[in-house]
């Protein structure tokens, strides 16, 4: 049986990767990574800190605007790529005091349909780009 699954994972491990993938470059960057890649019907995007659009700034300091920010770039590049929040089945939350957990919690459980909240990892880091006090990566899947 355990061979089995294994072959059974390998394929689907194989075939997905064989999807065909387009690169999603057009918001800004801070560094050598890619916004957003599509494979297949899922929708990666990297990890969004509070930068405003159009500048290296980020928003205000406190964690309730950095969070709203974050919501906003990552609304944006999913739109770009013909996704919505809606789509959106995971996130990882890194944030740099957990203290601030409750306040982000707050706004990120807006951004979301209750009762349809994607899965979600949420950690503590000892820094981020930019001293940014947030940053999430989110996957999103659209059936087709």
């Amino acid at each position: 049986m355990k061979s089995s699954c294994a072959y059974l994972l390998a394929a689907v491990a194989l075939f997905g990767c064989a999807s065909s993938r387009t690169y999603f470059t057009d918001a800004q960057v801070i560094g050598p990574y890619t916004p957003a890649v599509k494979v297949g019907d899922f929708l990666y995007v990297s990890g969004q800190i509070a930068m405003k659009p159009g500048t290296s700034e980020l928003a205000a300091d406190e964690i309730e605007s950095q969070t709203r920010q974050v919501f906003e770039n990552i609304k944006a590049i999913l739109s770009k790529a013909g996704y919505a929040l809606s789509d959106v089945i995971q996130c990882t939350v890194y944030l740099k005091d957990m203290n601030d957990y409750a306040k982000m919690n707050q706004i990120y459980g807006s951004y979301f349909t209750q009762g349809r909240f994607p899965t979600r990892t949420t950690v503590e880091v000892s820094n981020l780009p930019r001293n940014a006090r947030i940053e999430i990566t989110a996957v999103a899947c659209k059936a087709h």
